[in-house]
């Protein structure tokens, strides 16, 4: 698997890089795992979970620095979808860029997911 993404509000990311681990969202933290989406996944993730905001981050982590905690489980429509069981050390980060909307309220991901 190449990587795996993470939409998060960049004032959670930016404390997570302060703390040294990524907790999660509170919808990650009540479900018990962080949410994460493959490259053919995370486009959908942005419309349906973050339609219209802004001041997000499109975090890409590499899913060989996670170990066991890494599970890919069925969500969606019964898609398997990664999940993270623990905090998301930065070191497994390969980038943070922001994810910026477009004219349209769509979210645009340039050259950040193949």
């Amino acid at each position: 698997m190449n990587l795996v993404y993470n939409i998060v509000p960049a004032d959670l990311w930016r404390e997570a890089e302060r703390k040294g681990a990524f907790v999660g969202a509170p919808v990650d933290r009540s479900d018990g795992f962080i949410h994460l989406s493959t490259a053919a996944q995370v486009r959908a993730t942005a419309a349906k979970h973050f339609a219209g905001q802004g001041d997000l981050l499109l975090v890409g982590i590499d899913p060989g620095k996670l170990g066991d905690a890494l599970r890919l489980e069925p969500s969606r429509d019964g898609a398997l979808f990664p999940h993270l069981y623990g905090t998301l050390d930065p070191a497994a980060v390969s980038f943070a860029q922001p994810l910026l909307l477009g004219a349209d309220g769509v979210h645009c991901f340039q050259d950040l997911v193949p």
